[in-house]
Order: structure tokens, then sequence, then C-alpha cells
């Protein structure tokens, strides 16, 4: 039986962190205006905030697994505050995880918080978020010294920076018009055919 809550334990927190991983890369890809014209960015948003709450319920699941498995040692207040675990950073560094998502979704949907400025403050927590979830897979899974887990560690944080470097691209070009501008003109000028010179008498 303690097997069984290990599995479900471990399963629920590799998916609620590959929910969390595409749910941030999806919401900078959208804001960031790089998801092309053919889709409707109300889709777009949708499956965000789908994802995100998805990644939520999946993070609840791990700590009620965590909670139901007797060789854990994890209660109630391991679960609920920082630092009383046994693997008090590992542990810790997920419960203040486990705190931001829920911050990130339960302020989103299924209404947003009115004050924008606080929300975006809330809502960027969630990178935070999974940092600190890698850090708490890393220092407590079971898995952490397997050559799949450091390779799938890599690839779901180059992908999450890759996302968040795209969006901080366009917040710069967004802040520099001209040049952006500039650039785009300089694309059309190259892709343009050339114009024949008019040659004198």
């Amino acid at each position: 039986m303690d097997d069984l809550f290990l599995a479900i334990t471990r399963s629920t927190g590799i998916v609620a962190t590959l929910l969390l991983v595409a749910a941030l890369a999806w919401g900078f890809f959208f804001s960031s205006r790089t998801t092309g014209t053919r889709l409707r960015p109300a889709w777009w948003l949708d499956l965000h905030n789908w994802l995100g709450g998805a990644a939520l319920a999946f993070t609840a699941a791990h700590i009620t697994a965590s909670l139901l498995d007797p060789s854990s040692g994890i209660g109630l207040a391991q679960a609920l505050v920082p630092g009383t675990a046994e693997n008090a950073w590992g542990i810790g560094w997920g419960v203040v995880a486990a705190y931001l998502v829920a911050l990130a979704v339960l302020t989103t949907w299924p209404r947003r918080l009115a004050n924008r400025r606080w929300w975006r403050i809330i809502h960027l927590g969630a990178v935070a978020a999974l940092g600190l979830a890698l850090v708490h897979t890393y220092l407590s899974g079971s898995d952490s010294g397997a050559l799949i887990f450091r390779v799938g560690l890599v690839l779901t944080s180059g992908l999450a920076m890759y996302a968040l470097g795209i969006r901080l691209f366009s917040r710069l070009a967004s802040a520099f018009p001209g040049t952006r501008d500039t650039a785009k003109a300089d694309a059309t000028h190259r892709d343009s055919p050339a114009t024949p010179v008019e040659m004198g008498p």
C-alpha cells in the first residue's frame, strides 16, 4: 500500500510540474502575440487558464497523496508550513510553490482580480513557483539521481526559459517601437524586388 501512495505522489508531482510548464509557456506565447492569426485569442487564453487550473488540481492531489502515505513523514503541518518537515528545504520550497500556484490560479479563474497591477505581480509569481517546484523535485524527489530525471529537468527548464525569453523580447520591442519599425522596414526592403535605376542621357 505504501508503494501505491508513493507512486501516486511521484506521478501527480510530475504531472503538476509539466502542466505548470505548459501553462507558463502557453501564457507567454499568447501574451507576446506570437500565436498567429489563425487561432482566436480567446481560445489560447481559455487553454492557458485550463492548464493552470489542472496544474493546481494535480498539485492538490500530490499533497493529498503525500499526506496519505504513512512512509512520507508528511503531516498537515508539514504540508502547510514551510520549514517544518524533516527535509526542511526540499519540502519547504514545494509548499511555497503550491501557494504561489494557488494564488496565480485563484486570482484569475473563475474571476480575474480587478486590480491589474496586483494581478500581474501575483500572476508572475507562477514563474517563481515553477523554479521552486523544480528545486523541490530535485531536493526531495526519489528519482533525482536518475539520468532521465536530470534530462527532463533541463528540458522543462529550457522550455520555460525559452517562452519567457520570447515574452521579454516582445516587451522590449514594444518599449522601443522605433527599433522594431526599422527592423521591419529593412526586412520589407530586402524582400521587395529591386527598383530599376533610371539612367541619364
